[in-house]
């Protein structure tokens, strides 16, 4: 028995380093995104701006149905740790490849990526070896999730504001630390893990990633845990920052609900756990919040204004990013696309046959504050509630389309109706939401 008992503290320990990590408060890093044209559309000075305006229209969710949907969340989150192969076929993955085979594309300084370099990336992928591994692994850091193994971006055309920055199209997502995930295979150079994620996968450095064990696994998923609902925090350890935490990011938390577990990674890969002092509310707390009036401002607060980062790029966010990170501090699970989530409601209306007013009115009819998503292919939004009988959304939204298929900019997160730039005299007046929005996602 004293050997017995000797072993677990021994592999507690080698499982555990009790060092100095901590939050705090902090921005996010200065990038391009803060150089991106912010324009201003009417109803961004004719309607209300604070989130806590419409969180008064916004009922209480029940706590049994909050539980249900957290525990889903939670199966969800750690499904990568189960699963016995990688999910989706070959060919799907292979989309990459065809995107870079079929037109020219572009890296960060507008020059053509060259042949023979696209086509070491396609060589580098190495989906010879696909769903070899079938191993379990960690994020450590917050990092990019990429379409093919490179940093390289790869614009269509950066000269148009619909082609060019941020819409790198070898950025498929970000990963936030203590993201459990499925290793399919690795990279020719091994620099490279392919990975599915709870809600994408793709391309992650190796370096930001640590196999797990069926031990760290069991120790690591405690049952309890919290949510980061500030944005832009930052992880030291010691004095050394180590990663950006965004709202949304989950930790497991200890027993006694004293301490935050983090993955860390050690110098030859494997997973440890370390503790996180548990900041203040206002920075971390229980999943999931209660879906209250006031929680529901707090979190709509923290994201408003966020610049538009396609795929996470930049530590920015989308559409859909937005969304999932919303509705999961809250315990409902979102997947990554929009075209997905419009599918992840306990009810989906579909409004696309109605025309002018009759289509707000049904989304004022049927959709819940803070509750309910707004959907338009390529494009999703949270419903916020009503102002003067128009439905209002929150949205992090490249722009609206012009006459010449252009974007006027608002790259943002925003709070406007179903019209933005409804004054605009160049407006191509089909393309409003009032008109292409199809879907009243509801939960």
């Amino acid at each position: 028995m004293k050997l017995i008992h000797f072993l677990v503290l021994l592999l507690t320990a080698t499982l555990t380093l009790h060092a100095g990590y901590t939050l705090r408060p902090a921005s996010r890093p200065h990038s391009a995104l803060d150089r991106m044209t912010f324009h201003r559309v009417a109803d961004m000075r004719t309607i209300p701006q604070d989130p806590a305006w419409y969180a008064r229209q916004a009922r209480p969710m029940k706590v049994m149905t909050q539980l249900r949907y957290d525990a889903a969340y939670n199966r969800r989150y750690f499904k990568p740790w189960h699963m016995q192969r990688f999910g989706e076929p070959l060919q799907e993955m292979e989309w990459a490849f065809r995107m870079v085979q079929r037109r020219p594309v572009y890296d960060n300084r507008h020059k053509r990526v060259p042949e023979k370099t696209w086509q070491w990336w396609v060589k580098n992928a190495h989906f010879a070896a696909f769903d070899t591994v079938k191993g379990c692994a960690v994020s450590v850091r917050h990092t990019n999730l990429r379409a093919l193994p490179t940093r390289t971006a790869a614009y269509r055309d950066p000269w148009k504001n619909t082609e060019g920055f941020p819409f790198d199209y070898n950025q498929n997502s970000a990963l936030y630390p203590n993201t459990p995930l499925y290793v399919s295979h690795y990279s020719l150079d091994g620099k490279w893990a392919f990975v599915h994620s709870p809600d994408a996968y793709g391309w992650v450095p190796v370096r930001n990633i640590a196999r797990v064990s069926g031990a760290f696994i069991r120790r690591f998923k405690t049952g309890r845990y919290a949510m980061a609902v500030r944005d832009n925090m930052a992880l030291y350890h010691n004095r050394r920052r180590v990663s950006l935490v965004k709202l949304g990011t989950l930790f497991p938390m200890d027993r006694q609900g004293r301490h935050l577990l983090l993955a860390t990674r050690s110098p030859g890969g494997e997973a440890r756990i370390a503790t996180v002092k548990r900041p203040s509310l206002g920075m971390v707390a229980p999943k999931p919040l209660a879906f209250t009036p006031a929680n529901l401002a707090y979190i709509a607060r923290q994201l408003k204004r966020d610049p538009y980062g396609w795929g996470g790029i930049a530590y920015g966010r989308d559409c859909s990013a937005t969304t999932r990170d919303f509705f999961g501090v809250f315990g409902i699970f979102l997947r990554r696309n929009s075209s997905d989530q419009a599918r992840d409601g306990a009810q989906v209306i579909d409004i696309k046959a109605l025309k002018g007013r009759a289509k707000k009115d049904a989304i004022l009819q049927h959709a819940h504050p803070f509750r309910s998503l707004l959907y338009v292919p390529g494009h999703i939004g949270i419903y916020l509630g009503r102002h003067k009988n128009e439905p209002v959304l929150m949205h992090t939204y490249w722009g609206v389309r012009l006459k010449d298929y252009t974007k006027y900019t608002l790259s943002h997160t925003v709070i406007t109706t179903t019209e933005p730039g409804k004054e605009l005299p160049n407006l191509r007046r089909k393309s409003m939401m009032s008109n292409t929005l199809q879907k009243i996602i509801n939960f």
